[in-house]
């Protein structure tokens, strides 16, 4: 084989040790981490493109696609994708281990207004891709100033304020924390997702951040696979959601390797995809609500995790290589293989902290605290409720 050949082959034989909660929390965190900032530099492009751009594919940390011109190269968006820069993927996601940290208890969409919101908008941080401590607000995307705009000068009732704005990624991106707290409960994390993005999506999108959340609550369960998180995804997925994540799903079982998967992947998905075949220049249906169509970015991280058996790096190049918004979809992967256990390279861990100017180790040690308590206050509803049940049925209890 040669050395990129061993890259993406895996060892049927090997087993990883299981992986407890905080090591689970941190593969999840840091894998998302570092999946967005690989695929920053190559976001939107389409995988014959980035051969072209790069040579062959991308296997590690690339510069800037446009090179020492990024400044203006875009001149709309002026970010230093590339170098190692994680994006508004990892932001959003800290910030939203932020408003855990803060309310220390399970979230819905009234927390984002509380919290997330005003974090956006009031706290300067240090911002990779502007290279500046400033507002994370002044970096995100439309459809997340969109939380901004609804939020705090429209006062929309928070669970329906997502109505509107684009149908896109932009809730299910960052939904890996409410993944991490419901640890081994999909159903509780697919509910509270729900909840906390009605904020800010609708339709196809809220139910993606839905999907995403439960698939990683089913990858951090003892003895989790990617088939395991696969099934409970479908157990939960509604309409379009659920009927693109088993075609594509379908189609990655039949590949072994990211290379042979890239354009099936793409023809599995695309049925379900509004954007189109342009992804920078999105078709007239794009973005629109449908009970029909999915987002693109959760199924094909999903197949990719399934093509690569778990493995991290496999299934983050994958995502990485596939190219359109393959940030967030290498995002999505990197948190699900993280926390199925794989472990990340600690090569581009330790070269996207240093780039970014960030602890990718601290927002996991935050949120294993916190979901630890929020565990224990849920063992003591739970208990407090089969009293008060045991108590209606006359002290019987219930029967098998």
């Amino acid at each position: 084989m040669t050395p990129k050949e061993t890259e993406t082959a895996r060892d049927p034989e090997s087993a990883l040790p299981e992986a407890d909660l905080d090591e689970r929390i941190t593969g999840a965190l840091v894998g998302a981490a570092v999946g967005d900032a690989l695929g920053g530099p190559v976001e939107g492009y389409s995988p014959d493109r980035i051969v072209e751009r790069h040579g062959g594919r991308v296997h590690g940390v690339v510069g800037p696609w446009n090179g020492d011109a990024w400044r203006t190269a875009r001149p709309i968006a002026p970010y230093h994708k590339g170098d190692g820069h994680v994006t508004d993927d990892t932001l959003m996601t800290h910030a939203l281990i932020r408003v855990y940290d803060r309310v220390r208890d399970h979230l819905d969409a009234y927390a984002i207004t509380d919290h997330l919101v005003p974090d956006l908008m009031t706290t300067p941080r240090w911002i990779p891709e502007l290279e500046a401590e400033t507002l994370p607000l002044h970096r995100l995307f439309l459809a997340e100033k969109w939380l901004v705009a609804r939020l705090h000068y429209g006062h929309a009732d928070p669970r329906e304020a997502g109505t509107g704005n684009i149908v896109n990624c932009g809730a299910a991106m960052y939904m890996a924390p409410v993944g991490l707290v419901n640890a081994a409960n999909p159903a509780g994390a697919y509910a509270e997702a729900l909840d906390i993005a009605g904020a800010h999506q609708s339709s196809y999108g809220r139910e993606a951040a839905g999907v995403f959340a439960a698939a990683v609550a089913a990858a951090c369960a003892p003895g989790a696979t990617p088939d395991s998180v696969v099934t409970a995804c479908l157990a939960l997925a509604k309409d379009g959601t659920r009927t693109a994540i088993e075609k594509v799903c379908e189609e990655a079982s039949r590949h072994r390797d990211f290379e042979s998967a890239l354009l099936p992947l793409r023809e599995a998905v695309a049925p379900y995809d509004t954007v189109g075949p342009d992804y920078r220049a999105p078709s007239l249906g794009a973005r629109r609500p449908s009970r029909l169509h999915a987002i693109e970015e959760l199924p094909v991280a999903l197949g990719m995790v399934l093509v690569a058996d778990g493995d991290y790096r496999h299934a983050v190049l994958g995502a990485v290589n596939y190219g359109r918004d393959c940030d967030s979809i290498a995002t999505m992967a990197g948190a699900l293989a993280g926390a199925l256990g794989s472990p990340v390279p600690d090569d581009w861990s330790k070269q996207v902290a240093e780039a970014s100017r960030l602890d990718l180790r601290e927002p996991p040690r935050v949120l294993a605290r916190v979901a630890r308590e929020i565990f224990a206050k849920d063992v003591r509803a739970r208990r407090s409720h089969e009293r008060a049940f045991t108590t209606l049925l006359g002290g019987r209890g219930c029967s098998a």
